[in-house]
């Protein structure tokens, strides 16, 4: 029997082994370009010194940090995108990460305000290359951090207009919103802002425990009711709105009955785990889609993700959804293109070695890796979407070699 690296029955290395997702990636790496990369080694050492003589690896260090590394110190913008003090300049970059630190419409435990703060210290942990996909978002994707709104803590209408104005700034100069929450009230002015930029019919895909389309709680607008003002206020049609991981014992029935009457589309984890993934969001995207919508905003609440992988959060609630099935949810949807997205209720003060915050910012990672591959966000060097170049490198022929 051949071992794996002697040829095999077609002429190359073992079929089983080069059909591995794990031996594709090494080859999609070779292909990438580090032309961003340079620069940004070029410009550590221009702003932040040349490092001491006793330092070895002089080219990738400065004695001031700039750059990247070390993970553990330096100033934290998210995945330590260039921060754009100025606003105005954001035109032309593809990608605005933007924190909303409100949680005043938290009806249990507070604590989402600090959610844009941890998801962006802990984002330093990531580099900008994602091995499985071979995307490289520091080299394929223009990304800033334009911080956060200026939120009013003791009055929720006051912030939702700040925030409505926000996004809808980002979006009306052509930038993708990535919005780091707070708690779900900010879905209402959020998609809101989308949706005035936008100016078309838009969708909306959901995740949570919780429906979120209750009229009113405590008598305010809180973070159970955004749908409910989006549709009532702003022409949102509550039949293009998905639901996806809903249930368990945190439902609130006036909004049962209000998704009932507006006819969403509510899918719970038993039935993401029984149609699939891939089938789950094939309906879910059918739907969002359907009644001539334009355009589809996601919203993630990070509660969607079982308590025992996301106890960072404001109302936990036993059996939602596995990691790895909402990663290939949401890759799956923003295969076919988004208008922006919102992860919200992250509350760092009920996490545990931040492994809520890091699910946050690794959710929003597959959506911009798979935004890129798709050629829905960024080009890589040949002008191509990332998937055309990958099935490119895919025919060619494998002979195992590692040059």
């Amino acid at each position: 029997m051949p071992g794996p690296d002697e040829p095999a029955a077609h002429g190359g290395r073992d079929e089983r082994i080069a059909d591995l997702q794990g031996e594709k990636a090494k080859r999609y790496e070779k292909e990438l370009t580090d032309q961003r990369y340079q620069e940004e080694l070029r410009r550590i050492h221009a702003h932040g010194l040349p490092p001491a003589d006793s330092i070895e690896e002089k080219e990738v260090a400065s004695t001031f940090q700039r750059g990247e590394l070390p993970h553990f110190s330096g100033i934290n913008t998210f995945l330590r995108a260039p921060f754009l003090e100025d606003v105005n300049q954001v035109a032309g970059h593809e990608v605005a990460v933007v924190g909303v630190p409100l949680d005043t419409g938290a009806t249990y435990r507070p604590g989402p305000r600090f959610g844009p703060e941890a998801m962006r210290r802990i984002s330093s942990l990531y580099s900008p290359y994602y091995y499985e996909m071979g995307v490289d978002l520091r080299e394929q994707l223009d990304i800033v951090d334009v911080g956060d709104i200026f939120v009013t803590p003791a009055n929720l209408e006051k912030s939702f207009d700040q925030i409505t104005k926000g996004v809808q700034h980002l979006v009306e100069k052509g930038a993708f919103p990535v919005i780091l929450g707070g708690d779900h009230s900010i879905g209402f002015p959020t998609s809101r802002g989308v949706m005035n930029a936008f100016g078309r019919k838009m969708g909306v895909i959901h995740f949570d425990r919780h429906l979120d389309t209750q009229r009113l709680d405590l008598d305010e607008r809180m973070h159970s009711t955004p749908w409910y003002w989006a549709a009532h206020e702003y022409h949102f049609d509550m039949g293009n709105l998905v639901q996806i991981g809903i249930g368990g014992w945190q439902v609130p029935r006036p909004g049962v009955d209000e998704a009932r009457k507006g006819g969403t589309l509510v899918m719970t984890t038993e039935d993401v785990e029984r149609m699939g993934e891939d089938k789950a969001a094939e309906l879910a995207l059918e739907v969002a889609w359907s009644n001539g919508v334009e355009g589809v905003f996601l919203s993630f609440d990070i509660d969607a993700v079982d308590p025992g992988f996301a106890p960072g959060t404001g109302w936990p609630e036993p059996g939602g959804l596995y990691p790895r099935e909402a990663l290939k949810l949401v890759r799956a949807i923003a295969a076919e293109g988004l208008l922006g997205m919102e992860v919200v209720e992250v509350s760092p003060p009920y996490d545990s070695s931040d492994v809520t915050s890091l699910l946050g910012v690794r959710l929003i990672c597959e959506v911009l890796a798979t935004s890129v591959r798709e050629g829905r966000l960024g080009r890589d060097r040949f002008g191509a979407p990332q998937t055309e170049r990958a099935r490119e490198i895919d025919e060619r022929p494998d002979t195992g070699s590692s040059g």
